[in-house]
């Protein structure tokens, strides 16, 4: 599904997000194929791949999860608000749009205090809503298990995160960090959603009817059979016999 943007601003933002989304994806496909290329014919192993592929894929589920509230691409089941009139539906769109925001923010919430004190950040007080700060720093030194440090990095990390000690792994804050992110871009997709559904420029948070009518396109451009319709027996091209 392809989202317009209006401003230059917002069509930068949207090529940042897609090439970051498409080079995680790519980063993924190659480490893959370059650690079973290095298994199956060098009969070696790159250690650091899983676990590297494994962040990557978190970091492409989370910012993807955003980049969909903006391009309504999630999927959702609309059996309901179709059989309400329009200002009903809209009513419906706003209250799901507002429950959406208010989850988003507690998983900011969370979000921020998991990863504060990987960053020698203050963590937030208070079970559901932020209340304060709580002293939380102190594990900066904190290491992934086989992704290595890059060189040029270290002097930089060390110095801020680690009382100027070398890192040897790469440091949790560095993979974590995409918690926060996400789901403060997650809390802005929604509010933006939400404006765009109280101006009228969106109809809906899900995606089920754009769904639908891409399934009918592939089917008509493809010639794909209705379920249950009799299926036109083939006959070989002379070419095959």
């Amino acid at each position: 599904m392809q989202h317009k943007a209006r401003t230059p601003a917002g069509r930068a933002i949207n090529a940042v997000e897609e090439t970051l989304i498409a080079a995680i994806l790519g980063a993924m496909t190659l480490i893959t194929f370059a650690n079973v290329v290095a298994r199956y014919v060098f009969n070696s192993n790159i250690l650091w791949a899983l676990e590297t592929t494994s962040f990557l894929f978190a970091w492409l589920v989370l910012l993807g999860a955003s980049y969909c509230v903006k391009v309504t691409a999630h999927l959702g089941v609309d059996a309901v608000i179709n059989i309400v009139s329009p200002p009903v539906r809209r009513a419906m769109s706003l209250i799901a749009a507002a429950i959406c925001l208010v989850f988003a923010l507690l998983l900011l919430k969370g979000a921020w205090d998991f990863w504060a004190p990987y960053g020698e950040m203050n963590a937030t007080t208070g079970r559901w809503f932020p209340t304060g700060f709580a002293d939380s720093r102190g594990q900066g030194w904190y290491e992934l298990n086989d992704v290595p440090m890059p060189a040029f990095l270290n002097p930089l990390f060390a110095q801020w995160f680690n009382e100027g000690e070398a890192y040897e792994k790469l440091p949790r804050l560095v993979p974590y960090v995409i918690l926060p992110v996400s789901m403060l871009l997650l809390v802005l997709r929604f509010a933006q959603a939400g404006w765009e559904l109280i101006v009228g420029d969106r109809a809906s948070l899900i995606a089920s009817h754009e769904v639908e009518e891409a399934v009918e396109d592939a089917r008509a451009h493809h010639a794909i059979p209705e379920p249950g319709d009799p299926v036109a027996p083939r006959h070989p091209d002379p070419k095959e016999r």
